[in-house]
């Protein structure tokens, strides 16, 4: 629709000058040069791809340059794009192998993967382990006022001073810990 306007439009105007005629003569090559790579683009991947180039693709994948997959890969999406009834079977198993086969990120895991997977992650827990009881067998004894009797006279302290008297310890009928927390020092 808009080459044709262009067209229409471009022929309308007769061309008074050389200057005139160069700078209105661009747009509409411009249009048209737009729409032939297109059409060009369609005519070339019209015809099938060759059966030897697409025989056993799934083996010989892995070993193409870079540029010869893509290259096959964008000659293959080209295809897909018309009519799927006119693809081949060679090329509608090499479109779904290539787009959806077990290469790349998807591959399999070679074997005995896992088990080195699990090997390394429990040698690194194991580590761990050690290390922690390594830290706390030469760590410095825990502070005072973490043993039993200091928690216990810091709850006789809290009645005393009737800190927090509607809910805490020094409310009537309270029956909770308090601040008792820890273990006796003595064990």
């Amino acid at each position: 629709m808009l080459r044709t306007g262009v067209l229409r439009a471009s022929h309308r105007r007769p061309a008074t000058t050389l200057h005139t005629n160069a700078i209105r003569r661009p747009p509409t090559c411009l249009a048209v040069s737009q729409h032939l790579p297109q059409q060009q683009q369609q005519r070339r991947h019209e015809h099938a791809i060759s059966n030897p180039t697409l025989a056993g693709i799934e083996k010989r994948w892995e070993e193409m340059q870079p540029q010869d997959q893509a290259e096959l890969w964008m000659q293959l999406r080209d295809r897909m794009k018309t009519d799927w009834h006119e693809l081949t079977w060679q090329e509608k198993k090499a479109s779904y192998w290539i787009a959806f086969g077990p290469h790349g990120p998807r591959a399999v895991a070679p074997p005995g993967e896992n088990w080195r997977v699990f090997y390394a992650t429990m040698l690194g827990v194991g580590i761990a382990i050690v290390i922690f009881a390594i830290q706390r067998q030469f760590a410095k004894p825990g502070p005072s006022t973490m043993t039993r009797e200091w928690q216990e006279a810091s709850n006789e302290l809290m009645k005393a001073q009737k800190t927090e008297p509607i809910t805490g310890v020094s409310s009537e009928g309270y029956t909770g810990k308090g601040l008792v927390q820890s273990r006796p020092a003595g064990k």
